[in-house]
């Protein structure tokens, strides 16, 4: 915390005549040069050739780092390429050779008779080479929103790495929740398109978890520029993270919920009969829910049906909304223009009396409270989860398989396997049944005929057993 309270390295905060910051802007530019003299040969520029010269670059690494033996000249580069990477019909040694010059005339290597040696400059930015390489591949493994949440995360390790031991990493707490606020506006514009991809609950819940690991860092990370004489500056900051972080999570989460619900609610059976009342509440409440909440508008409805989960459920077509308007009697109508002629406004102040409304405070035993709080808290879970079927199977049979209970307890469909699999992490999670995972238990048949599988079969053998009150 010392060091934060102190003034942070930075080549922004530097005299320009320190000879420090000259020297490091020529390593700059010798990073430069390498980079634009070896970008002159046009077959450079495809992505294959970069990757050779950053494999070239990492064996010279690893050679003086001590990883391994010694590189005596271009030939024994050239072979060591071939042997660790395969035969490459465009790795040539002419190509080692220029590649050796240009590191040498910009002081990354050395050449002796016996030995190709690294220099420190050149240790020093092949790991920056090697590391934004790494980083990059690790950015473009995720999906455009997960994108912008991985960069927010490695925003917040950077700052720790850099801004905690004294050395400016870039405006990287401001860089943090811009792209935090980035990834939300992605995950609401792509809301639609992951309702309707029945895969996409696993990627949801990782976007979830990255929103969840990012608050937790977030919080650490303002923390610690609390320290700092920024206070005016420092406010609006930790006022627009803490918003973004806490919309985000609120919108992935309810993302999570929606996609649930409609997984809950495809086991629904179908009604005859229309209960004017519940359905005219369902209107009020999904035609403008607020965002993150977990009850859905026309559109998500309509874009979870595009999972294609039974025949011609996908089908194209166009949804249009229409209203009839009730008949008025002639009565109805005079009293309606009587009314409009004869309208005087009220133009005496109203005067409010609140009357207070007192309620009895209703105790509960220390001792029963958990009790309470444990049945209040299933009853409000199997309100949304159904989990009758699995525990009346279970009142029968005691223990049973994952695989098999999920199956019996409703079919080999898809979707009634997710439900299943729903119901007891419910069950589990709630303390009404124990899983054994050492449990062994046979799979059913018909493995064939599934249009789903267990991502490891030990996963199907796991026991689960009813809980005794």
């Amino acid at each position: 915390m010392e060091k934060m309270d102190q003034s942070l390295i930075s080549i922004f905060n530097m005299d320009m005549e320190k000879p420090e910051l000259l020297q490091t802007m020529r390593d700059m530019a010798a990073l430069a040069g390498v980079l634009n003299e070896l970008s002159d040969k046009e077959s450079f520029q495809a992505p294959k050739n970069v990757l050779r010269f950053i494999r070239i670059l990492n064996l010279i690494n690893q050679e003086a780092l001590g990883i391994t033996d010694r590189i005596e000249n271009e030939d024994t580069l050239f072979y060591r390429y071939r042997h660790i990477y395969g035969y490459d019909e465009e790795m040539t040694i002419e190509y080692v050779k220029h590649l050796i010059y240009i590191l040498g005339k910009f002081n990354w290597i050395t050449k002796t008779a016996k030995r190709i040696k690294m220099r420190d400059l050149g240790k020093r930015m092949m790991d920056v080479l090697i590391r934004l390489a790494n980083d990059s591949l690790a950015y473009y493994m995720n999906d455009e929103v997960a994108r912008s949440l991985f960069q927010a995360k490695r925003d917040a390790e950077i700052s720790e790495a850099y801004d905690d031991k004294g050395i400016s990493g870039g405006n990287k707490l401001a860089s943090m929740i811009k792209n935090v606020e980035e990834a939300i506006l992605l995950l609401i514009e792509r809301e639609l398109e992951y309702l309707a991809d029945r895969n996409a609950l696993s990627q949801v819940e990782v976007i979830h978890q990255l929103m969840t690991e990012l608050e937790m860092k977030m919080v650490e990370r303002l923390a610690k520029f609390e320290t700092l004489d920024q206070e005016l500056v420092f406010a609006s900051i930790k006022q627009r993270g803490m918003t973004a972080i806490s919309e985000g999570t609120k919108i992935s989460l309810g993302t999570i919920n929606k996609i649930l619900k409609f997984a809950h609610i495809q086991e629904t059976n179908f009604i005859e009969t229309i209960q004017p009342d519940l359905l005219r509440n369902f209107i009020v409440q999904s035609f403008d829910p607020p965002m993150g909440s977990d009850i859905p508008n026309a559109h998500q409805i309509l874009s979870f049906m595009e999972q294609g989960q039974y025949e011609d459920e996908n089908m194209e077509g166009l949804w249009v909304p229409i209203k009839f308007a009730s008949p008025l009697s002639p009565t109805a109508i005079v009293e309606g223009i009587d009314y409009i002629e004869n309208y005087e406004p009220i133009t005496d102040e109203i005067e409010e009396k609140m009357d207070a409304d007192f309620q009895e405070i209703e105790e509960i035993m220390e001792e029963k409270l958990e009790e309470v709080m444990g049945d209040s808290k299933w009853q409000m879970t199997k309100q949304m989860i159904h989990t009758e079927h699995i525990e009346k199977y279970l009142a029968e049979v005691e223990e049973a398989g994952l695989d098999e209970l999920v199956i019996q307890a409703g079919s080999e469909k898809w979707s009634d396997v997710l439900n299943g699999l729903i119901g007891v992490s419910a069950l589990v999670a709630n303390k009404k049944a124990d899983i054994d995972e050492k449990a062994n238990r046979k799979l059913l048949g018909n493995m064939e005929k599934r249009d789903w599988r267990w991502t490891d079969d030990e996963q199907g053998s796991y026991g689960i057993r009813k809980r005794g009150k």
